[in-house]
């Protein structure tokens, strides 16, 4: 089986040529960051993030590293910070809130009595003030108050992180922008369980629903921006 290296190196040569055509036909231009920010972070909690689960996904020592740097910048700046997680209140009975997903991956191991499997991963913890939002289905705005609460707050760009690239970044991704924010995937914050997968749907979304930076990019627009004004002061 090739290795990962061996599988992003494949990919490479491939996506040059898909550049070119891409670019050739007016693709693969770039939406920019706007002037109030927001991050987001999928489904960052330890059932994706810690070995041992269905959920489990690769790349944690350099996606956590990667959340922590932007956190970091973010708080210095008062930007919100949302994070998603996946979680079912029935998983056992004909009343479930799983809807019909069930029946193609398990969630019924997401159940909100399993609280440590749901909870996000204390490396990157919540801090009072962020919002945490327990969602359904795929997308971070799919049945939730996400898109709400960032209009509230003019919000006109969101910053992506976590898991999983092919799954729940990407739809979040593609509902944002549909919902009228710039969307910005971090490389170096997203993964997956597949190799190959990661790379793939970076260069997709580079291409047609986002822009996809780099950590040190992000951060670098974040120390940039001015500090949000306290609420009521």
């Amino acid at each position: 089986m090739p290795t990962h290296e061996e599988v992003r190196k494949a990919l490479e040569v491939i996506f040059a040529a898909d550049s070119e055509i891409y670019q050739q036909r007016g693709f693969q231009r770039r939406i920019g960051f706007g002037k109030r920010p927001a991050l987001i972070h999928i489904d960052l909690a330890n059932g994706w993030t810690r070995p041992g689960n269905p959920f489990s996904c690769d790349g944690m020592d350099v996606i956590i590293p990667a959340v922590q740097r932007l956190n970091v910048a973010a708080r210095k700046k008062r930007v919100p910070i949302v994070y998603t997680t996946t979680a079912y209140n029935v998983t056992d009975s004909v009343n479930t809130d799983m809807g019909l997903w069930h029946l193609k991956i398990p969630t019924e191991v997401l159940n909100l009595a399993n609280a440590e499997d749901v909870a996000i991963d204390d490396r990157i913890a919540p801090q009072p003030g962020d919002q945490v939002i327990v969602k359904k289905r795929a997308s971070g705005f799919h049945g939730t108050y996400l898109s709400s609460f960032l209009k509230a707050n003019g919000i006109d760009t969101v910053i992506i992180t976590g898991v999983t690239m092919a799954g729940c970044v990407r739809h979040t991704t593609e509902d944002a922008i549909a919902e009228g924010f710039r969307p910005i995937v971090v490389r170096e914050a997203v993964g997956d369980r597949v190799p190959g997968v990661v790379e793939w749907n970076l260069f997709d979304i580079d291409s047609k629903f986002g822009d996809v930076e780099s950590v040190g990019t992000v951060v670098e627009y974040l120390n940039g921006i001015e500090p949000y004004p306290i609420p009521n002061a």
